[in-house]
């Protein structure tokens, strides 16, 4: 039986993650760091890894899936929030509702696909005790976006492809945004800005996700 460990434990290893963050990942956005600060990352893990909760590492959650790493999260939040407001959202991989629960905190509305059936029902467990008013779930193939919700002013993807899939550009505003990353054993974040009907493309930190997989389960 795994004893529990003390809510001053949990919120010193929080503080000491946005610290690191802080000071040696370079995250300069203060609404990032307040967002990553305000949810307890202990609370999406199981309780036997609940201990190594704010390292600096991804760890397993179930069904080959896995919660990212601290700094990957604010990082990519980072990105897109940089000289703007991420408005309404959508995250394709919800997973255990960690990266779904801190965009909550920063964007006005958040629409989360995940295409684990068991482990949405996983992440809406997860998210029930912080009654987000302005977080859905969706059990969906993120490959195909979330036409119903659409447009977005920001779409983050929290798995990685080969490529872009098409639905998720046309389901951007005129003045969106999309972060994905795109590669197979060595994968990168792609930023995609969209200007009209014009989609500029830049290239940011070299990252590792599970496949972007079409279909449900």
């Amino acid at each position: 039986m795994t004893s529990r460990i003390p809510d001053t434990d949990y919120a010193r290893a929080r503080a000491k993650m946005i610290d690191r963050l802080k000071h040696r990942n370079k995250i300069r956005d203060e609404k990032v760091l307040a967002a990553m600060a305000s949810i307890p990352r202990h609370g999406f893990v199981e309780k036997m890894l609940a201990y190594g909760a704010y390292d600096d590492t991804a760890l397993p959650i179930g069904w080959q899936q896995t919660i990212s790493q601290p700094f990957i999260v604010a990082r990519m939040i980072e990105i897109l929030c940089e000289g703007r407001e991420l408005g309404r959202t959508l995250e394709i991989g919800a997973g255990c509702g960690y990266q779904a629960a801190v965009l909550s905190r920063i964007a006005s509305e958040v629409y989360a696909v995940e295409r684990l059936r068991m482990l949405l029902d996983r992440a809406r467990e997860n998210l029930r005790p912080l009654r987000l008013p302005n977080l859905r779930l969706k059990c969906a193939d993120g490959t195909n976006g979330l036409p119903e919700a659409a447009p977005f002013d920001t779409i983050i993807v929290a798995a990685g492809g080969l490529s872009v899939p098409p639905a998720l550009k046309t389901q951007l505003t005129p003045t969106g945004k999309l972060l994905i990353p795109v590669g197979d054993a060595n994968q990168r974040l792609l930023l995609i800005e969209r200007q009209g009907n014009i989609f500029k493309e830049s290239w940011h930190d070299d990252v590792r996700f599970v496949p972007l997989l079409t279909g449900t389960e």
